[in-house]
C-alpha cells in the first residue's frame, strides 16, 4: 500500500508560500479547494492514503491568528473532508483509497523545528491534555485512521497512547529518527516497543527521516511490535530550521521503496520534499516487488 508524499511541497509546487507558523493549515482558512487539489494530484501518482493538512493545525496555533476553538474545530474537521472529497472524485476507477488524520507531534505546532529535537520540557500529562481536544475532533470528522507522526521521542509516544485511548479510530505511530535512534536519543527498540500492548496502534514505523534510516527501522519496528510497519522517509534533504529551508541533495528512489517492501514494510510513501512523480515512480517500484 502506498501513502501520500509531502503535502507541503506539492502545495508549494502549485505556487503557495507556505513559510508561516500553520504551514500548509493555512490554506485551511484562506484556499482549501488547492488541499483537496494536491491531494488528487498523489492519488493520481498511485497513493492509496492521503494524510490530511492537519499536521500543524492546533487550537494554539489558530488562537495566535485570532480563530477561537469553534472556528478552529471547524478547520480541523475541514482537513479531513477535503481528502475525503478528493477521494470522492477519484472514486470512478474503482480503487479503494483511504483517509488518515495527521497528528503532528507538539514541536511542530511550536513551529520553530521542535519535532527534530523532542524533549520539550513538558510532562507526559500535559503532552496528553494538549493533544487530546485536537485528537477527539479529528476523530470525529470520520477518517480512516489517524497518523500520530514525526513524534521524536518516548515521552510523546506515551502521550499519545494515551491520548487515543478510547477514540474509536485506529492509529499509526512513527518515530522521526536520527540513525538508530529518537531525535531525543532513545534506542529504536524502546520507542516501538510503547506501541507493542496498544490495540489502538494498528500499524508502526517511520516517517520524515532520512531514506537511509528505514531498512533498519524497518526490522526493528516489526521484530519489536509483530505490527505492520510503515515507512514515508522525507528526500534526505535536512531541515535548516533558522532559515526554513531545505538542503542538501535527495536520496529518495524507487529502488530503495523496492528494498523497504522486501525488508518487510506494508506500507510506504514519502513526507517532505517527496512530491507525486516521487510516488508515482515508487508506485510503480511497489508494484513491481508485489510481481
Amino acid at each position: 500500500m502506498i501513502t501520500d508524499g509531502g503535502l507541503a511541497t506539492e502545495l508549494e509546487a502549485r505556487g503557495h508560500d507556505l513559510s508561516d507558523p500553520l504551514w500548509s493549515a493555512r490554506l485551511l482558512v484562506e484556499d482549501p479547494s488547492e488541499i483537496t487539489a494536491a491531494h488528487r494530484a498523489f492519488f493520481r501518482a498511485g497513493a492509496d492514503i492521503a494524510t490530511t493538512a492537519s499536521y500543524q493545525a492546533s487550537f494554539d496555533g489558530f488562537a495566535a491568528r485570532g480563530i477561537g476553538r469553534q472556528e478552529a474545530a471547524r478547520l480541523l474537521r475541514r482537513s479531513v473532508e477535503l481528502a475525503q472529497t478528493a477521494r470522492a472524485e477519484m472514486a470512478d476507477d474503482g480503487r479503494k483509497r483511504w483517509v488518515a488524520a495527521s497528528i503532528g507531534p507538539y514541536g511542530a505546532a511550536l513551529a520553530d523545528g521542535s519535532e527534530y529535537r523532542g524533549r520539550y520540557g513538558v510532562s507526559v500529562a500535559e503532552l496528553a491534555a494538549w493533544h487530546r481536544p485536537r485528537l477527539d475532533v479529528l476523530a470525529e470528522a470520520g477518517p480512516d485512521v489517524l497518523a500520530l507522526e514525526t513524534v521524536p521521542d518516548t515521552d510523546e509516544a506515551e502521550a499519545l497512547r494515551t491520548a487515543i485511548a478510547g477514540c474509536g479510530i485506529p492509529a499509526w505511530l512513527t518515530y522521526n529518527l536520527d540513525g538508530n535512534h529518537t531525535r531525543a536519543g532513545q534506542s529504536m527498540a524502546e520507542a516501538f516497543a510503547i506501541a507493542a500492548e496498544t490495540p489502538e496502534i494498528v500499524a508502526v514505523g517511520v516517517n520524515c527521516c532520512s531514506p537511509d534510516d528505514v531498512p533498519a527501522a524497518i526490522t526493528v519496528a516489526g521484530e519489536t511490535t509483530g505490527k505492520p510497519v510503515i515507512a514515508y522517509p522525507n528526500s534526505g534533504e535536512g531541515w535548516n530550521a533558522q532559515q526554513r529551508t531545505w538542503v542538501g541533495p535527495s536520496r529518495y528512489s524507487g529502488e530503495q521503496a523496492r528494498q523497504w517492501i522486501t525488508e518487510g514494510a506494508h506500507i510506504i510513501g514519502g513526507c517532505c520534499r517527496v512530491s507525486p512523480t516521487d510516488i508515482a515512480e515508487i508506485a510503480q517500484a511497489a508494484h513491481g516487488a508485489d510481481q
